[in-house]
């Protein structure tokens, strides 16, 4: 079955999502700044070009049906790149040329990426880097799905038809509340010796969670993970309330370290020093795209990040 989307229009289309959003239609014809006949009106017309009733009326208002939470999923997306379209549109206007989409891993962002977007937008001001932050598998995904222009994350995702180079290298290392009994070591520490504790880490797919549990499978020990959260700040809470220990990169977490006045070990493991990409499609040939790669990768960018970790 065949839609005529021409009759989707933006109107509609968000005064629906606000329906799911308020369960109301009063309250939403109102965000509308529509009528409420007139509101009533453009919904039974969507469910009509649809072929399905989007909500089901109720005494306390409106429930979205199954194909309801559908077309709103989808309104959504598409009613933000209609902003999205509109923000590009002006800023055309106000001189700026294009924007390139960067989508990069937590570990990149905490560490390494601001100071040089900073640099890059004064050398570039007609350019806008767009940013978001996924773990480092949503990272490489994204861009070869071609949902994104430029991807910065920690080696390790399938990076077939990418063009990729050396971004940086950051080590992880070992964090622990206050008095713990492993913060009293004086040498680096094996992954596997902390086996025995309970661990916090980020969500699925970020690198450290899936090199940690690599890790503990190759030792033949179980992975005792209590709780996954989704910022290094929140995983250092975690371990500041004494609920379990955590790895972390250390040029991010060392100053959240220092101010919750917990401790950190280095570790012995290899794989705790990490290489980080900056990756693009295979073959790419948009010329502002591989201006900002050659800057991301620069050589005297990567010994201005080393002198950094180093003082």
């Amino acid at each position: 079955m065949s839609y005529n989307l021409a009759r989707f229009d933006l109107v509609s289309i968000r005064l629906a999502v606000a329906c799911a959003q308020t369960g109301s239609l009063t309250a939403a014809a109102r965000d509308s700044h529509l009528a409420l006949g007139a509101a009533s009106r453009r919904i039974r017309e969507l469910e009509a070009a649809l072929g399905d009733a989007l909500f089901e009326r109720h005494a306390r208002g409106l429930l979205p049906t199954a194909a309801g939470r559908v077309f709103v999923k989808h309104g959504l997306t598409l009613l933000q790149t209609m902003e999205q379209l509109g923000a590009e549109l002006a800023d055309l206007r106000r001189g700026t040329v294009r924007h390139i989409h960067l989508c990069a891993s937590s570990a990149a962002i905490s560490q390494f990426l601001p100071p040089l977007l900073a640099r890059y937008g004064q050398l570039h001001p007609q350019v806008h880097i767009d940013v978001e932050e996924q773990v480092s598998d949503a990272v490489a995904a994204t861009l070869r799905e071609r949902r994104t222009d430029v991807a910065v994350f920690v080696e390790g995702p399938d990076t077939s038809g990418l063009d990729t180079r050396l971004f940086r290298h950051d080590e992880l290392v070992l964090v622990l509340p206050a008095g713990h009994r492993l913060a009293a070591l004086t040498t680096p520490l094996a992954f596997a010796d902390a086996l025995d504790e309970e661990w916090i880490s980020l969500t699925a797919g970020a690198a450290m969670l899936q090199q940690q549990q690599q890790s503990a499978l190759a030792a033949h020990r179980p992975f005792k993970l209590r709780m996954q959260v989704r910022s290094f700040d929140a995983v250092c809470h975690m371990v500041a309330s004494g609920l379990g220990i955590a790895i972390l990169p250390k040029a991010a977490c060392l100053p959240i370290v220092k101010a919750m006045k917990i401790s950190w070990r280095p570790l012995a493991d290899p794989w705790a020093q990490r290489r980080l990409l900056v990756a693009c499609a295979l073959g790419q040939l948009d010329a502002g795209i591989l201006s900002l790669v050659d800057f991301l990768v620069e050589p005297s960018q990567n010994a201005n990040a080393r002198t950094a970790k180093q003082q």
